[in-house]
């Protein structure tokens, strides 16, 4: 059987690529498994103590926090297009000056929108004074789809997003490098059922199965396309013989 070259080449590199890409789909999911093992264990330890010095993100990600201090209500920041329960809403994103020295950003929780004024924020309450802040640790306050940078012309601590790093050099606050999603109640009427940490394990299988699929269909069409070049050198062979 004589094998065309060109045509071979192309599904070769085919099968290449869609069999690299499964693996790499297969990695990401083991990666993906091993954090949600991290999670599990991390819910189940004893809260750490957040105080001035800085807690590196990698050590701290995930931990239960515990943190003491005063929220500083004029540096708060509304992270809009945040629907809970299908109703839109902001997070209310809040910095805790802590005991001893240091600042960490809270997400205190979820607000309603005010329906009638796009920039209008509901009434919530702030505790004043020290208190007590338990939470988990987060890389961010939830991060959502953006075309371009900023917040809201008229409000900006309406934003989109934040990051934490640049809000500290916006601001000039001794930030910890992460922000403590808050699970204790103080009383300020904003909801705090957080979604859990979801890894999508199950979608990096599906698309794994799904590339491979795509390389076993190369394989099939060269094989099939091979066997009727074959089939139609015979034949014309065949009539030049007979010829």
């Amino acid at each position: 059987m004589k094998i065309r070259l060109w045509p071979t080449i192309l599904i070769l590199i085919v099968v290449a690529v869609t069999v690299r890409l499964g693996f790499w789909q297969r990695d990401r999911a083991h990666q993906k498994e091993a954090l949600n093992a991290h999670i599990v264990a991390f819910e189940n330890a004893p809260a750490q103590r957040v105080g001035a010095n800085a807690l590196p993100l990698k050590d701290i990600e995930f931990h239960r926090v515990e943190a003491r201090g005063e929220f500083m209500p004029e540096r708060v920041v509304y992270l809009d297009n945040r629907p809970y329960n299908d109703q839109p809403g902001f997070y209310v994103v809040m910095p805790l000056k802590l005991e001893g020295g240091g600042v960490v950003l809270v997400n205190r929780g979820w607000l309603p929108r005010n329906l009638s004024d796009r920039t209008g924020i509901e009434p919530y309450d702030t505790p004043k004074g020290i208190v007590d802040v338990k939470g988990i640790a987060r890389a961010n306050a939830s991060q959502a789809f953006e075309l371009g940078h900023g917040g809201s012309a008229a409000h900006q601590e309406i934003r989109q997003n934040l990051d934490v790093e640049s809000y500290a050099k916006e601001t000039g606050l001794a930030l910890q490098p992460f922000v403590i999603q808050q699970t204790s109640d103080t009383g300020d009427k904003l909801v705090r059922d957080w979604p859990a940490p979801t890894v999508g394990v199950e979608r990096n299988y599906g698309y794994m199965f799904q590339w491979w699929g795509m390389a076993a269909a190369a394989i099939g069409f060269g094989l099939y396309a091979a066997r009727r070049a074959a089939k139609k050198g015979n034949a014309v062979a065949d009539d030049e013989a007979h010829a």
